[in-house]
């Protein structure tokens, strides 16, 4: 059980990012006992072009669902960081729980190759053996909004871990599904499409890597500063207003929820979700609990990441989106950086809700694949320069 609660323990610094990054002092050694944790959708890119990018989005925020209702059965009110990444997530367990968390994801993986034809990559290294090939796996806890604290990981100790995993993948022998297993309590993904504020206002999903691991801080501080500049503060950018939101009552919507959430077809949960949802657009109009509820939906989504990389999700005008691009071209002309990105109309958010007055999650991508579109120009340039 030894640095079990490593992460709980960590000081929440809430200092600007930028000013965080400036001090590796900062950072914390991640335990050598611990593992990363890896849930990768296979061919993701393809089922997004197929045009089942909603499918792909619920699937991997059924990973993050799943883990956290394992944690949170162990009853010991450990915290385990975590990281949205649209077609998958990337977790650090300790060792205590890996057997646990990693049985729940095989598990996971073949009820949705059942139910959606995906097939999930699941994989863990321990992370000394990642400092064995000197990755560097550092980690702060920054508290991002009033609401929400994230880990900001330093080095491409997670990155590795995927390559890792995604390289040494075969498919499970035994696909046997333990119905008992699956747990998504919390799961709800009932909101339309979120545009931005403005008209003419655009979503921006950015992928971010500094090419070189040593300069990450000075990178990331730089190109954070700039974004600061261009667009105002993470608040000002965040893409989730709760003056926005709007809840798609469509019996389809609870159908793709309860294909991932449930073993089963269940008429019963479809009828009573949707009576809840059209009840829904009361609650959330007339009732001050509701109408709280809103509010803390855009101070708990998770639209930025550090887990090595940057990824995040803002708004913003076209010209301040070019004058951006130009920054990072110069960036990338100079090998100080390597990124992809998509730009698209509108965000899309699924959600895990246990009490919608004190703990609810919301994992926030673009549409037309957002975080996974702008991986493949990610992989492209990559690709290419290794040439």
């Amino acid at each position: 059980m030894k640095n079990t609660k490593f992460y709980n323990e960590l000081k929440i610094s809430k200092k600007p990012l930028a000013e965080l990054l400036a001090n590796e002092s900062n950072f914390s050694e991640v335990p050598q006992s611990w593992h990363v944790v890896v849930v990768d959708i296979q061919n993701s890119t393809r089922a997004v072009i197929n045009g089942n990018h909603h499918e792909v989005n619920l699937t991997a925020t059924g990973s993050i669902i799943s883990v956290l209702n394992t944690v949170r059965k162990f009853k010991q009110n450990i915290e385990i960081p975590y990281f949205f990444g649209g077609d998958g997530a990337t977790f650090l367990i300790p060792d205590s729980l890996l057997n646990r968390v990693i049985n729940v994801l095989h598990n996971y993986s073949i009820h949705i190759k059942r139910k959606t034809k995906l097939i999930l990559r699941v994989g863990h290294v321990p992370v000394k053996h990642l400092l064995a090939k000197q990755c560097q796996l550092k980690i702060a806890k920054h508290q991002l909004t009033q609401k929400l604290a994230i880990p900001i990981i330093l080095g491409n100790g997670l990155h590795k871990a995927e390559e890792m995993i995604k390289a040494n993948f075969k498919e499970l022998s035994n696909t046997e599904f333990n119905e008992s297993l699956l747990n998504l309590e919390g799961m709800e993904c009932r909101w339309e499409e979120v545009n931005p504020e403005q008209n003419k206002a655009k979503v921006i999903c950015l992928l971010l890597d500094a090419v070189e691991e040593k300069a990450q801080q000075d990178v990331y501080r730089q190109v954070l500063t700039k974004m600061d500049d261009i667009f105002g503060t993470f608040t000002d950018r965040q893409p989730i207003k709760s003056e926005k939101l709007k809840l798609d009552a469509s019996l389809n919507k609870i159908w793709e929820e309860m294909k991932i959430s449930l073993a089963r077809k269940n008429w019963l949960y479809i009828i009573k979700n949707w009576i809840k949802t059209n009840i829904g657009h009361a609650y959330f109009s007339l009732s001050k609990s509701g109408k709280q509820y809103l509010k803390q939906i855009g101070q708990l989504s998770h639209s930025f990441m550090l887990d090595g990389m940057i990824n995040t999700i803002f708004t913003a005008d076209q010209d301040k989106i070019d004058v951006f691009i130009d920054f990072l071209n110069q960036l990338e002309s100079e090998h100080k950086i390597i990124y992809g990105i998509h730009i698209t109309h509108a965000s899309v958010m699924s959600c895990y809700v246990l009490d919608r007055k004190t703990s609810h999650s919301h994992f926030v991508d673009g549409t037309e694949g957002g975080y996974t579109s702008a991986a493949k120009m990610l992989k492209v340039k990559r690709k290419a320069n290794a040439l």
